[in-house]
């Protein structure tokens, strides 16, 4: 790890300088706006390493975590997204509620990328430098409740080698919490369908079923087969 870059009100921080001795160097960058999505967009921008790793500062996300993301981009990944929904992951006081929203959301995921992701939102996640600009990401504010389900979308529209690796999600030791279940259920869902591709929405559909016709009734009901048996 060659830098961590902090981002938001930066008064009262250090100033620049090592984290540790021997250790990455750490950049204050100050948020110029209001918004989750805003810090995010702000710490992007100011990253300079081939590699980037997007982590709340809240607590909720444990750094050492970081080299199993690495692990994946080193070895022909182009994009590595935790998962609190596979063996080794896991959400600390989840509400059922958000459990059953997830699965919703999921499933359509699937329906309009043709990708059997397990998490749909969560914004622990790491890529190569050189997507940033394929990411796209837009820094207009908001509490960043869709980042995660944006970042993963162009992920797919673009093709990129993806990995999901086990996440624990731990409870947060700093900062309120803004999520509203429902509202912010609408709000991925709609980032989902402004993002997808042109053709997807024909997945949501499911193919129609004909009953099926057996290859020997069919040709006992043709005229060659009359003439044959005749």
């Amino acid at each position: 790890m060659e830098e961590v870059i902090l981002v938001g009100d930066v008064r009262g921080h250090s100033p620049d300088g090592p984290v540790s001795r021997g250790g990455p160097c750490l950049r204050t960058v100050e948020q110029r706006t209001e918004g989750t999505g805003n810090v995010f967009h702000a710490g992007l921008l100011a990253a300079c390493g081939e590699h980037v790793v997007l982590i709340d500062s809240n607590g909720s996300m444990s750094p050492g975590e970081i080299p199993r993301y690495l692990h994946y981009l080193e070895n022909g990944y182009d994009f590595v997204k935790g998962s609190r929904f596979i063996a080794g992951g896991g959400s600390v006081g989840y509400p059922l509620l958000r459990r059953v929203g997830q699965s919703v959301l999921l499933c359509v995921a699937r329906r309009l990328y043709g990708q059997q992701l397990t998490d749909v939102w969560y914004g622990f996640c790491a890529f190569r430098r050189e997507f940033l600009r394929l990411l796209d990401l837009r820094g207009d504010g908001g509490d960043g409740v869709e980042l995660g389900a944006e970042i993963v979308a162009h992920a797919l529209h673009y093709g990129l080698r993806i990995a999901e690796v086990p996440s624990l999600e731990l409870p947060r030791r700093g900062g309120a919490s803004n999520l509203r279940t429902v509202h912010d259920g609408a709000r991925i869902l709609r980032t989902l369908l402004d993002e997808r591709p042109r053709s997807a929405l024909l997945r949501l559909v499911p193919a129609p079923r004909f009953p099926r016709v057996s290859a020997r009734r069919t040709a006992r009901s043709t005229p060659e087969s009359k003439a044959t048996n005749s």
